[in-house]
């Protein structure tokens, strides 16, 4: 009797940790599309945000404009009794370094901090590009709104800003607006290297690039459509850990990857009316974003964006040829598709926010047997642990069993040669880590 009872109250455990959030869905209703037509609406009107462009005017450039983002991000901080640190953050790049610098140039980005209350040195950032281009990318002087291309991204995260700020969180959460985008991915190398030298955590980068058009080129019309896009391996592994994905599995199963599967996931429970495409490549093809300079320096970082892109809306001069209107303007920008982008972000800044940290190191074993051994490191704050697995040809985690707070399980019955296989921390609200994958073997 006993036993049918620890085992029901097991049942009953993982049952709970598997429900809905109504904070979350109060997040997804408080995104306002109209705020976001009104920033989007703001930042196109400087008329050029080019990284090269004018600083010194209060109505024109990229120095009016990241004025006004870091004014955007006050007002936010007043209205949540000064909950967020606001600060520019800056780096100096010298003519020459490449095609596009022809100036010596100080890229500023604009950092708005809203700390955690048990794990300030945990960050997840959220960033949108400031910068904007015309179709010559050294013409800083045309006109150049960049209403989608990158307007939408930042008014996304200044949006998520206004909408989380209500809200007190365990890790800190960064929304970023960063510049020198379009002329070599400058903001966010300096931001990494910043994060890197004060020896800040960073738990994953949501890259906001383009999330405002909704009509592609190819023909096709969604307003549910998006995309994620992440690499399988951080450039950063050493020989050891290629060496045991060699034999052992894991060619797509990096931080990145599993930052990917963890928004893909909590989309499909919180949003189903979204879709959610997983992209297996670290960008668009022969394309960049400013998720990379984090990827590159070791950190989990993905790309959320539109599924279908319009080109003659991008990195183009305004003009009409062949009866096709050209340039990024803002007749172009679907704001209630912005605020579902929005929507995204919000929930999985929350999501990963209010969850406990992921254990440091999983380990496996199983060997000619028909179980699989699992193990983890503690981690404080953790109620209890979830145990994944999924076919090795599955994109998802399709299998999930919430074992409670221990530190070790045997899934009996389960061939380990046939799945792969991660665990995720779960806190006492219920919300879970990102999942890991077994980063050593166990005998």
């Amino acid at each position: 009797m006993k036993k049918i009872l620890a085992v029901t109250l097991l049942l009953f455990v993982g049952l709970s940790h598997a429900q809905t959030d109504q904070r979350l869905y109060n997040i997804i209703e408080a995104v306002s599309a109209d705020r976001i037509e009104k920033d989007i609406t703001t930042l196109a009107n400087f008329g050029t945000r080019h990284t090269l462009s004018d600083t010194l005017s209060n109505t024109r450039g990229i120095g009016a404009a990241r004025r006004w983002i870091k004014k955007e991000f006050e007002n936010i901080s007043k209205d949540c009794n000064n909950c967020l640190e606001v600060s520019f953050q800056k780096n100096l790049i010298k003519s020459g370094v490449n095609q596009r610098i022809t100036k010596d140039v100080w890229v500023v980005n604009v950092v708005a901090i809203q700390r955690g209350n048990k794990y300030p040195n945990r960050y997840i950032i959220m960033s949108g590009d400031i910068d904007s281009r015309v179709s010559d990318p050294n013409d800083f002087t045309s006109n150049s709104p960049g209403a989608n291309d990158n307007a939408s991204g930042m008014a996304g995260t200044i949006e998520a800003a206004r909408v989380l700020s209500k809200y007190q969180f365990e890790s800190s959460i960064i929304y970023l607006g960063l510049s020198g985008e379009e002329q070599g991915l400058f903001g966010g190398q300096g931001f990494a290297n910043h994060a890197k030298e004060k020896g800040w955590e960073i738990i994953g980068v949501f890259n906001n690039d383009m999330i405002g058009n909704i009509q592609g080129v190819d023909g096709i019309i969604s307003n549910t459509d998006f995309r994620i896009f992440s690499e399988p391996v951080p450039p950063t592994e050493t020989e050891e850990e290629r060496k045991m994905r060699r034999f052992y599995g894991g060619e797509v199963d990096g931080i990145s990857r599993q930052l990917a599967r963890y928004v893909h996931k909590n989309v499909l429970t919180y949003m189903p009316e979204m879709n959610p495409m997983m992209i297996y490549r670290l960008d668009r093809f022969g394309r960049g974003g400013h998720h990379r300079p984090f990827n590159d320096m070791g950190y989990a970082g993905i790309r959320i964006m539109e599924a279908h892109e319009n080109y003659t809306q991008q990195h183009q001069d305004i003009r009409i040829e062949d009866e096709i209107s050209y340039g990024d303007v803002l007749e172009h920008v679907n704001f209630d598709y912005a605020k579902k982008l929005t929507a995204v972000n919000a929930i999985n800044l929350a999501a990963l926010a209010w969850a406990p940290p992921a254990p440091k190191e999983v380990g496996i074993g199983g060997i000619v047997a028909p179980s699989v051994k699992l193990q983890w490191t503690a981690v404080s704050g953790a109620k209890g642990y979830k145990i994944y697995w999924r076919d090795t040809t599955s994109p998802t985690w399709d299998h999930s069993r919430y074992v409670g707070d221990v530190t070790d399980f045997t899934l009996d019955g389960i061939v380990i040669d046939n799945y792969f296989f991660g665990v995720s921390a779960v806190g006492e609200n219920g919300f879970e880590s990102v999942v890991v994958f077994p980063n050593k073997i166990i005998r």
